[in-house]
């Protein structure tokens, strides 16, 4: 049971680090070229201290072969005088110099060729870094102008002006709301335009009706006859019903006349 219940737990754990992990990749993959950075510095370090080993050994080999230069020309040189005991004594110690020369040399002949293997690796692994690193980039410019153009063919998709997206709504509501305004525009001219036609009908009415009765005030008064003022047939008759005498004709005309010339 509790075998089952901690399988379980894992299985969810796992599930959990799987989301994150597949969240940002990118930021896994810099996570990753983060930490080899550090291991490349840590075996940097390494090699450094491996090649002061190196210099060490180097150094002891190089004192090595001085004593063996030095012990040779000692040994030469008691040899020469004849005194067999003290060049059989230098004679000794050269050969355990020589002894000690043979080792340290393989040493660090050793030493030599696997600090040469491991500065070959660094490169390596340098080099290789760098190439993760132009893949990080790579990546993600990649990543973001995928998702750029996801975001871009979704919003082209959204600007399709249809009745059944939302912007063909608005645009719906846009249009009916320009022909209102026009609507209100066009009412409140034909309402303008209305009014002065009425008033200047009005205003022809008035004049036509004065320049009827002036005429018929002329007729009656006889400065026009009726051919001339162009009267009506009704006009003429009711004028001749009310025909003047000659003797008020008379008297009205010089009553104008009079007017006139006052």
């Amino acid at each position: 049971m509790f075998g089952k219940m901690w399988k379980a737990f894992l299985a969810q754990v796992n599930k959990l680090a799987n989301f994150f992990w597949q969240a940002d990749p990118i930021a896994q993959m810099q996570l990753e070229y983060d930490n080899a950075v550090e291991q490349l510095k840590e075996g940097r370090r390494g090699l450094e201290q491996y090649r002061a080993l190196v210099e060490r050994v180097t150094r002891q080999v190089k004192n090595n072969e001085h004593r063996e230069q030095e012990l040779t020309a000692q040994v030469k040189a008691y040899l020469k005088t004849g005194d067999r005991e003290s060049a059989g004594k230098f004679a000794v110690e050269l050969k355990s110099i020589q002894a000690e020369l043979a080792e340290n040399r393989s040493q660090l002949e050793l030493h030599e060729k696997s600090y040469d293997n491991n500065v070959k690796k660094i490169k390596r692994a340098t080099e290789k870094l760098s190439d993760v690193r132009a893949k990080i980039q790579k990546y993600d410019a990649e990543l973001k102008m995928s998702e750029a153009e996801a975001e871009v063919a979704q919003l082209a998709q959204n600007f399709n002006f249809d009745v059944t997206t939302d912007f063909g709504e608005l645009e719906t509501v846009i249009n009916e709301r320009i022909d209102l305004n026009h609507a209100k525009t066009r009412v409140a001219a034909d309402l303008s335009e209305e009014g002065i036609a009425e008033i200047e009908a009005e205003e022809r009415m008035q004049k036509a009706m004065a320049d009827d009765l002036l005429t018929q005030f002329e007729v009656e008064m006889g400065l026009k006859t009726s051919d001339t003022a162009g009267v009506k047939e009704e006009a003429k008759s009711i004028g001749a019903e009310n025909e003047p005498t000659a003797e008020q004709k008379e008297s009205a005309l010089g009553e104008f006349e009079k007017e006139i010339g006052s």
